[in-house]
């Protein structure tokens, strides 16, 4: 475990934004330095487990956290190598996905598309149980790939709006998300199947077409159309 510095500065770095203003409050409210109603703000926060080891948990989070950003962007550095590299012509297999959960957590929908040569073009459009965005994004991920696994699909390029499950497939096992990690698991084996194959994010107002897939596959209930009418009255 990291050995925390307990200095001012460290102070600063390791707390929240809440608890530097909770900090300014109690400095304003006694008179007492910043630095001391910080450094009570944390020791409060730390309970029993002591300030020493908050500003330890915290460093090591900080690591984690800047070891990821790191990575991803090392990750989309050599990505955008490979597109600078590579002729502008559209792709031979493409691939959108999109997820949905009404509420969220609530029912989830996915939806998908699959083109290929010589005119292959499959969409899906299911439910997926129950679950948050993210989960529905994945499994909507899992389900387009395992398409384009059984259409032997090669130098596939798949593309999503979503950028936490962007994120979490590309990112080191050490920055990804533990609640998503099965998923995570079995995207990642479906793209090892996949000779060349790519994951690109693109924003909301270009992945349509499985957005709406993913809308249709769970339709609103009457309650939660009733809702969405006094919403919008």
């Amino acid at each position: 475990m990291l050995r925390p510095m307990t200095d001012h500065t460290a102070l600063v770095a390791a707390a929240f934004k809440g608890e530097l203003a909770a900090s300014r409050k109690l400095a304003e409210r006694t008179g007492i330095p910043e630095a001391d109603a910080l450094r009570s703000t944390l020791t409060l926060r730390a309970g029993t487990a002591g300030l020493e080891n908050l500003l330890a948990e915290r460093a090591e989070a900080r690591l984690r956290s800047e070891q990821g950003a790191v990575a991803r962007q090392a990750l989309a550095d050599a990505s955008q190598a490979r597109r600078d590299t590579t002729t502008a012509a559209i792709p031979a297999w493409r691939a959108w996905f999109d997820g949905s959960a009404r509420p969220n957590p609530g029912r989830c929908g996915i939806g998908a598309v699959l083109e290929g040569p010589g005119g292959v073009h499959i969409e899906m459009s299911r439910e997926a149980g129950y679950g948050n965005s993210s989960e529905a994004e994945y499994c909507a991920l899992i389900a387009v790939l395992e398409a384009a696994v059984h259409e032997r699909a090669a130098q596939l390029v798949v593309y999503g709006d979503s950028q936490v499950v962007i994120d979490d497939v590309n990112a080191p096992d050490s920055a990804s998300s533990p609640i998503l990690r099965s998923y995570r698991d079995r995207a990642r084996a479906l793209l090892a199947r996949l000779p060349g194959a790519t994951l690109r994010w693109i924003p909301r107002h270009k992945n349509a077409r499985a957005d709406a897939l993913s809308q249709r596959a769970t339709p609103p209930l009457p309650i939660e159309e009733l809702h969405e009418q006094r919403t919008a009255d």
